[in-house]
């Protein structure tokens, strides 16, 4: 019970630094923009667990790298994946009415705001990452820089969300499931562990296991968020739940049933853990990550 309370907090830290670090970064404004900003804030600045950060500032914990360079860079991933909400969120998408325990920007503003706000936290993650502040050498900041975007893009994020959309009207098996989820939220899982490893210069069998670590960990998290579609408690998680039910949509509840699909997370929670051996009691935090990934199934 000691080690589950320390994680909370120790999550609640990290949402908390990276809460602070947006607010610097989006500032209120005046003028013509000052609606857009206003926008902006309403996405980044909600509650939520901030879970791709902790992983990118966790990990980087690992290898000593510094704190600032970190917690800009997981600003940036916030930033790409708050947009992402934001746009997913709308009525051309996912039509949803409420998102982190409020209503989301299209309700609260309206829809070409909504769409405006998700491309300004896009571009300013870049930004972010682009300034010297967040790292003395151009070279890292350009890798870290190339890898978000592909990790973002067609062939990472926006590439699963399509997947997601083409195949509303047709049936989908297993592995269009796990292809379309490994892109549109494992990419950025992947990316939290993949640019803690630049910043901490880590070698390429620690990058590796990294990895490993990252795709198994990105897919036991969508899997259990799957789960608590169909069987959480609306207000607990501050969302509309059985979306997918809802639309007729298949996910790795439908296609494995609920059993199923905890035992599927059980197996990807060990191989997770596995990956993190080499890493030795340096990965306490990561490996609590995976048990908390376990409890969200129960």
């Amino acid at each position: 019970m000691g080690d589950e309370a320390d994680f909370e907090l120790r999550l609640k830290e990290v949402a908390d630094k990276v809460t602070v670090a947006l607010d610097q970064l989006i500032p209120p404004a005046s003028g013509p923009e000052a609606d857009l900003m206003r926008a902006m804030r309403h996405a980044a600045l909600a509650n939520g667990k901030r879970m791709r950060p902790f992983f990118l500032l966790e990990t980087g914990a690992m290898f000593e790298a510094p704190e600032k360079t970190l917690l800009r860079t997981a600003a940036a991933l916030e930033c790409i994946h708050t947009y992402s909400l934001v746009h997913d969120d709308l009525p051309c998408m996912d039509n949803d009415d409420f998102r982190r325990g409020q209503p989301t920007v299209h309700k609260a503003f309206n829809e070409a705001t909504a769409v405006l706000a998700g491309d300004g936290l896009l571009t300013l993650a870049f930004k972010i990452l682009a300034s010297s502040e967040t790292h003395e050498d151009p070279a890292v900041r350009v890798m870290l820089i190339e890898r978000l975007a592909d990790a973002a893009g067609a062939r990472g994020m926006v590439g699963g969300q399509m997947i997601d959309m083409l195949e509303e009207d047709s049936p989908r098996d297993l592995n269009t499931i796990t292809r379309m989820q490994r892109l549109k939220t494992g990419a950025l899982i992947s990316y939290a562990t993949e640019a803690a490893g630049i910043i901490g210069r880590a070698r390429e069998l620690e990058r590796n296991a990294l990895a490993g670590f990252s795709n198994d960990l990105g897919l036991a998290y969508q899997i259990a968020d799957d789960l608590l579609d169909a069987t959480g408690d609306e207000t607990a998680v501050g969302k509309p739940l059985r979306t997918d039910e809802i639309a007729g949509k298949a996910n790795f509840v439908t296609l494995l049933g609920v059993d199923g699909a905890r035992q599927r997370v059980r197996l990807l929670a060990a191989q997770a853990k596995e990956h993190l051996a080499i890493f030795r009691n340096k990965a306490d935090i990561l490996l609590q990550s995976v048990d908390f990934v376990l409890d969200r199934t129960r």
